[in-house]
């Protein structure tokens, strides 16, 4: 069984209240609460991670002046091509 600890956190009124709000609406104790919040939140930031090294990797496409040279050399290409005889 897992170990849990106590903790004691500081907040505004007002968000205290609205977690004993939501927590009673759903039917879980102000901890369960803060457990899936918590839960929610490391999970995003675990997925913000995951899009921003992705986006990394893909980050590589060429710079105007290779964007340039690549259709240049796609139009030479496409002119000997059509020059063939088949």
């Amino acid at each position: 069984m897992a170990t849990t600890v106590k903790t004691a956190i500081s907040i505004q009124k007002e968000l205290f209240q609205e977690v004993n709000r939501l927590a009673e609406e759903l039917h879980v104790s102000r901890s369960k609460l803060f457990v899936l919040a918590v839960r929610d939140f490391i999970k995003k930031n675990e997925n913000k991670k995951i899009i921003s090294q992705i986006n990394k990797a893909f980050d590589d496409y060429p710079d105007p002046t290779e964007e340039n040279l690549h259709n240049a050399m796609r139009q030479k290409q496409a002119g000997t091509i059509e020059r063939e005889p088949w």
